[in-house]
Formats: structure tokens, C-alpha cells, sequence
């Protein structure tokens, strides 16, 4: 084509005419070479667009497939990552929760054994010692044969501040052993 218009120029030099003629000839079929090659593109780009479409498509679901999976499996391993960092928090937390309790309830018992107030071991004790002199007690009602049963019609009322008498019974009881 370009060899075309560089004969047409030249033969313009020499005779204006007649390369009139075959310039303007040259020009049409070059422009309908042009045409054709678009037509022929174009017929071309219809039958095989299809199945350029279809490769297409085909290519588009494998790589959605993949990215899809990619997807599923980052967020597979997110959630396990979370949830083991979930149950490392409540084990940190729940042994902060116990250090915490047992601090507090070492402080609570420092105060109230300050106060006098005693404790629930405190208050154990006391009751196994008096089930041991309850115990010694009626031994020694049954040894004297019931002679000091005390009368069910009439119940002293423990004075304050002093102690009942079955108690200072036993205490003499209890303390000759330790003498």
C-alpha cells in the first residue's frame, strides 16, 4: 500500500492526469481491501467468539473455584486461630480469677481473725470438742447412775457472760487429762 502511494506521488510528478487516475484508483481499492479485512474480522470474530466466550467462561469458573476454596480455607484456619487464642485468654484469665480469689479470701480472713471473728475451721473444731464433751458427760451421767439428770420441766437460762453449767462440768472434766 505504501508502495502504492510512493508510485502514485512519483507518477504525479511526471503526469498529473493520468496519476490522478490511478492514485484515486488505488485509493478505492485500498480502501476496500480495508473494508474487507474488517468484514472478514468481523465474520471471523463471530463464529469463533463463542467459542472464545465458552474457553472463556470455562476459565473464569476454574479460577473462581480455586479462589473460592483459597477463601474457605483461610477462613477455616482463621477461626481455629481464634478460637485456640480464645481458650488460651480463659485459661489466663480464669488462673487471674483464682490467684485473685484466694488473695482476697487471704485478706478477708486476715481481718476478721484481727476482729476476733472466727473462722469456719475455728467453729469445726469447737463443735468436734463439744460433741467429745457431750459425749464425756453422759458417761459420767450414766456412771452415777442418773443421780444428776438434769429436770426437763425446768431449764436454766444461761446468764451472759457466763458460761452454762454442763459446760464448766466439762471443762473440769476435760482439763484433769491435761493436768
Amino acid at each position: 500500500m505504501l508502495k502504492k502511494a510512493r508510485a502514485a506521488r512519483d507518477a504525479e510528478a511526471g503526469g498529473d492526469g493520468a496519476m490522478k487516475k490511478d492514485m484515486s484508483k488505488s485509493v478505492l481499492e485500498s480502501s476496500r481491501q480495508i473494508w474487507l479485512a474488517g468484514l472478514g474480522a468481523f465474520s471471523r470474530a463471530q463464529a469463533e467468539g463463542m467459542k472464545v466466550f465458552d474457553a472463556l467462561v470455562k476459565q473464569g469458573e476454574a479460577v473462581e473455584t480455586r479462589t473460592r476454596q483459597a477463601a474457605s480455607d483461610t477462613a477455616v484456619a482463621a477461626r481455629d486461630a481464634a478460637q485456640n487464642k480464645a481458650r488460651e485468654m480463659q485459661q489466663i484469665a480464669g488462673g487471674t480469677w483464682d490467684k485473685l480469689e484466694k488473695v482476697f479470701e487471704d485478706r478477708v480472713a486476715r481481718a476478721l481473725s484481727r476482729l476476733g471473728v472466727h473462722t469456719q475451721s475455728d467453729v469445726e473444731r469447737l463443735a468436734a470438742r463439744v460433741d467429745v464433751l457431750s459425749e464425756a458427760v453422759n458417761e459420767l451421767i450414766k456412771a452415777s447412775g442418773g443421780k444428776r439428770a438434769l429436770r426437763s420441766s425446768t431449764v436454766e437460762q444461761p446468764v451472759k457472760g457466763a458460761a452454762p453449767r454442763a459446760t464448766r462440768t466439762a471443762r473440769k472434766v476435760a482439763r484433769p487429762a491435761a493436768k
